[in-house]
């Protein structure tokens, strides 16, 4: 006899994650929605994770427990994809963790409306200092179901601005689609967000729930916050050329507020890149920070981009000024301030970022 496909595929890529591992499980066995099933991939973890996720599948036949040589979370949720065989898939963190309606509520709202792709709310949990003390933004557009491609995609800025397109974990996508693309994840560094541009680039029916219940987490390690990305200026170039060919592709590089999305986007991204340049971890010298934060603000591209955004706070337009004046120096002088408040007090840090 032939075993009863599950509705949804949900694929959880695990590498040393013994702390929240079970949370994450559990969080799926606690859904009103039951028809399931989990592939949990132990990416060569060295710690408990393995044996936690076996522990848990010998008790619940939904579990699955895949394990392999430690490869990078790419290669762990592709492992996961071949096997899949859900009408549905669903990407999930081992660190994350979802409120008990989630399913259950995608489910109905991709059938009832024959979705491609669902996508709903989610919260940022940013946690800081001892104990459980955590800020959490929510993230999340108004409940829409777009009639046709075209409306999706003059919509998709809007969801783009607060972060709703970006993520691969809140949302079903159609598991027939994802073959019928031959959509894997890129092995690359922030490889989730290529898959998802991937997916919506020619997608057809998506609709939106207002409603939050993914909870990403965010652990604010000293060894996290500290941490310098000698390639991140190089990725967040690619990631906005990927995002100027969507565009283009879409035929809406002239479109006005989709334009300004994607030009801020970019701008702000680049403060960011600026502050991983003036981290006390980066290797360079003072003399070769500034002159990397010149190359970086001293573009064409960068210019265009301060030109075309319209920052949404007071703050994020101070944050600009220096590129907008192409001063090297007062841009360091902000970016080592930014590094210190992320590195010193995360709360600030997280809550400046969300008000952005």
């Amino acid at each position: 006899m032939t075993p009863r496909l599950p509705k949804i595929s949900i694929i959880m890529p695990a590498y040393n994650v013994d702390r929240y591992v079970r949370r994450a499980v559990e969080s799926l066995q606690h859904q009103t929605f039951e028809d399931w099933e989990l592939l949990a991939v132990d990416d060569g973890s060295s710690d408990r994770t393995g044996q936690i996720l076996d522990s848990i599948a010998d008790r619940d036949i939904r579990v699955t427990v895949i394990h392999q040589e430690n490869g990078g979370a790419p290669a762990a949720r592709n492992n996961a994809l071949d096997r899949a065989r859900g009408k549905y898939v669903m990407f999930f963190d081992a660190d994350d963790w979802a409120e008990p309606q989630m399913l259950a509520d995608m489910v109905k709202f991709g059938d009832a409306h024959d979705l491609e792709l669902v996508i709903a709310g989610f919260y940022i949990d940013t946690y800081y200092g001892a104990a459980d003390q955590h800020t959490t933004e929510v993230k999340n557009c108004p409940d829409a179901v777009f009639a046709t491609q075209t409306d999706f995609r003059a919509a998709a800025w809007r969801l783009f601005d607060v972060n709703q397109l970006y993520p691969p974990w809140n949302k079903l996508f159609l598991r027939s689609r994802i073959e019928e693309l031959g959509l894997r994840f890129r092995p690359t560094f922030w490889d989730d967000f290529p898959y998802v541009l991937d997916y919506i680039r020619d997608v057809q029916k998506v609709g939106v729930i207002s409603h939050p219940y993914y909870h990403f987490i965010r652990q604010r390690s000293e060894s996290e916050t500290a941490r310098w990305r000698p390639d991140m200026y190089d990725k967040r170039e690619e990631e906005h050329g990927w995002m100027l060919d969507l565009y283009h592709h879409w035929g809406l590089d002239g479109d006005a507020a989709s334009m300004e999305m994607v030009q801020r986007r970019y701008a702000e991204r680049l403060v960011g890149c600026i502050e991983n340049v003036c981290n006390p971890k980066c290797t360079l010298s003072v003399h070769q920070k500034m002159a990397e934060i010149e190359r970086m603000i001293s573009t064409d591209r960068a210019q265009v981009a301060v030109a075309v955004a319209r920052p949404h706070s007071r703050m994020m337009q101070m944050m600009l000024a220096p590129i907008r004046q192409r001063n090297a120096a007062l841009a360091y002088r902000e970016g080592k301030f930014i590094s210190f408040v992320k590195r010193h007090n995360t709360k600030l840090f997280a809550t400046l970022k969300a008000n952005r």
